[in-house]
């Protein structure tokens, strides 16, 4: 069986789709215009090194498809909208590589035309949703045996199963959520996008997979993230600026939707996985 091995990583050619490069991992941008829709490509060779069996996957509220080589072969699983924590560590440790196809906010949707709301949360084989699209994503990394001739079989099988376009009106309220870093009401957004509350909860339950209240939220959670890196910034000043009410309704948000207090996650960083490109 061909396919990508460790030693590709430091013969991708397409530089100008690169985001991050290690000696485990490799993040790429996907092709321009699926870039609405797909935040990055992520290829993992699982070690310890690279992350621990603690190793946690933040919420933000989008979905991910993952490619998975074990010793019983290749598994597609897809993970729906995180809106909780969940550790993949001592898992992923037993693989031997792993491809991730990271959706934007709804991204998930226009693929596979599922409600979101049913999906949120859940993880399961691709094949039970959508049997094709499941094998057709194991055929592309199968048959490439480099990094180059993944990524552009990842862009062309995306580009060709594109079944849904978006409404414009989803697309506007998402942008001023992530604008507002979720500091804006759902009445605001229902009347700039002229629908009521509850038709707007409806479509964003449709298409993102939680209501509009509760992706504001993860937005403004996930606006914490990078700030929590620099150790100068104190937890009032990122309440401050985050929009919290005040510091103790943001450490009360925070472990609500992460599972941990700001300061747990500050102090064990490296633990966490969290990807604001998706945004």
């Amino acid at each position: 069986m061909a396919m990508v091995s460790k030693e590709h990583m430091w013969i991708f050619e397409i530089k100008d789709r690169m985001l991050l490069k290690a000696n485990d991992f490799i993040c790429m941008l996907p092709h321009p215009y699926l870039r609405a829709y797909v935040s990055n490509y992520n290829i993992t060779f699982p070690t310890k090194s690279l992350m621990s069996d603690n190793f946690t996957v933040m919420p933000c509220g989008c979905a991910t498809i993952s490619v998975e080589k074990g010793s019983s072969g290749l598994n597609v699983d897809l993970h729906g909208p995180i809106t909780k924590s969940y550790t993949v560590g001592s898992q992923a440790n037993q693989l031997e590589m792993m491809v991730s196809i990271e959706f934007k906010p709804s991204g998930l949707y226009a693929f596979v035309g599922t409600y979101q709301s049913e999906l949120t949360d859940r993880t399961f084989a691709l094949e039970t949703l959508d049997k094709t699209f499941s094998r057709l994503i194991s055929e592309t990394v199968e048959k490439s045996d480099n990094i180059n001739d993944l990524v552009i079989g990842l862009d062309s099988l995306l580009l060709t199963n594109m079944r849904i376009a978006y409404r414009p009106e989803l697309m506007m309220a998402l942008d001023e959520i992530k604008k507002s870093i979720g500091n804006i009401t759902v009445k605001q957004l229902s009347g700039n996008a002229n629908y009521s509350e509850r038709q707007l909860n409806r479509i964003f339950n449709q298409f993102v997979g939680s209501s509009t209240k509760s992706f504001s939220r993860l937005i403004r959670i996930n606006s914490t993230f990078r700030m929590l890196k620099k150790h100068n910034y104190s937890l009032t000043y990122i309440s401050d600026v985050a929009g919290f009410h005040d510091l103790s309704h943001f450490i009360h948000d925070f472990k609500l939707v992460c599972g941990v207090t700001p300061q747990e996650y500050r102090d064990n960083m490296s633990d966490f996985y969290n990807n604001t490109i998706r945004f």
